[in-house]
């Protein structure tokens, strides 16, 4: 077959195209491809699936995690069927489903071990040919460890493996041999933190940190309050931080990795017109304060994505980002004196 020639993936994949738990994601938006970004670019990225069949070829990175860069896994294989592999953005409290990243740099012993998970719906092998990926239920116990929550990956503390909750995930699509499936068969008795996902979430949930500083120790008003000089600040801000500002790609298209970039960079610059403005004003400004007018900042910088129509902490996402920036500074530098001291 020559390299122009169309493949039918499910064909060539069935073990994933007709796997029910592939089945269950597949009509979601948050399929694309991972690729290089550039020539220059080290490792492989999710691609924005939208713009890349939109102009014809044209590559960048997702900057949303949704339908605007995302497609559904039909449409995907449709449009794109000699694909070199299928990316996923795993949200596992809404897909009911989580990712088991085995390293190749884990033990036999413990890639058998885990390979044997009776929970097990999918497998495969990872794309160094040497780990392995599996798709696994939401394990009962999932609601149990308040320090996992809000944990986007959780890690085995030698890194051989990790448990993916909200995180892209790059499929093969290729199953794991025969030769790997003999090791299970053949592998001793489980330990006990492999015996069952329950367990194997347990054991890392238990281990894992809980956040030091949430966005909630940041009180913001329910309305957006009068601040003197507000505007002022929000010009100077923009104004200042605009040459300073990375871009998505500089994040291998994570866009909230990359939006709180932005929001640590308006931050940066806010402080000093906070002073200046503050003193001219003869007036203070709180850490709600201060979180409104990064709200105010970001969001003209930011591209709109469906994730900010979205409310976290009974306020709008971006601005609970914006408190999560101010409390984070103030962890860092807590008896820091300034403008943003007040009640």
């Amino acid at each position: 077959m020559s390299v122009n020639d169309t493949i039918d993936p499910q064909a060539v994949f069935p073990d994933f195209y007709t796997n029910t738990a592939i089945k269950t994601l597949s009509g979601a938006s948050r399929w694309t491809v991972s690729g290089r970004l550039g020539e220059e670019s080290k490792g492989k990225a999710p691609i924005d699936m939208r713009h890349l069949l939109d102009t014809g070829g044209r590559v960048r990175g997702a900057w949303s995690r949704d339908e605007q860069c995302l497609v559904t896994l039909d449409d995907l294989t449709e449009q794109l069927p000699n694909a070199a592999n299928v990316a996923y953005y795993l949200q596992a409290t809404t897909d009911g489903l989580i990712v088991i990243d085995i390293e190749p740099s884990c033990p036999a012993v413990i890639s058998a071990q885990l390979l044997a998970l009776p929970e097990t719906i999918y497998s495969e092998v990872s794309m160094s040919g040497r780990g392995y990926h599996l798709i696994v239920p939401l394990p009962e116990n999932f609601h149990d460890h308040n320090a996992a929550a809000g944990k986007k990956v959780l890690r085995e503390e030698h890194g051989y493996y990790e448990i993916l909750l909200e995180h892209w995930c790059t499929f093969t699509r290729r199953p794991i041999s025969h030769e790997d499936w003999n090791c299970v068969h053949t592998a001793n008795e489980p330990e006990p933190e492999h015996a069952s996902t329950a367990a194997l979430y347990a054991s890392l949930a238990k281990t894992a940190k809980a956040t030091g500083t949430t966005s909630t120790t940041v009180h913001t008003s329910v309305e957006t309050p009068e601040i003197t000089g507000g505007e002022e600040i929000v010009s100077r801000t923009l104004d200042g931080a605009d040459p300073r500002f990375k871009t998505l790609d500089d994040f291998a298209g994570d866009a909230s990795r990359w939006e709180f970039s932005v929001l640590g960079t308006l931050y940066n610059e806010m402080r000093r017109h906070l002073v200046v403005v503050g003193y001219l004003r003869r007036t203070s400004f709180s850490d709600g304060d201060v979180a409104w007018l990064l709200f105010e900042a970001v969001q003209q910088v930011l591209p709109p994505r469906s994730k900010h129509r979205e409310r976290r902490n009974g306020r709008p996402f971006l601005l609970d980002r914006s408190a999560a920036m101010v409390a984070e500074n103030r962890r860092k530098a807590p008896g820091r004196p300034g403008p943003t001291s007040g009640d």
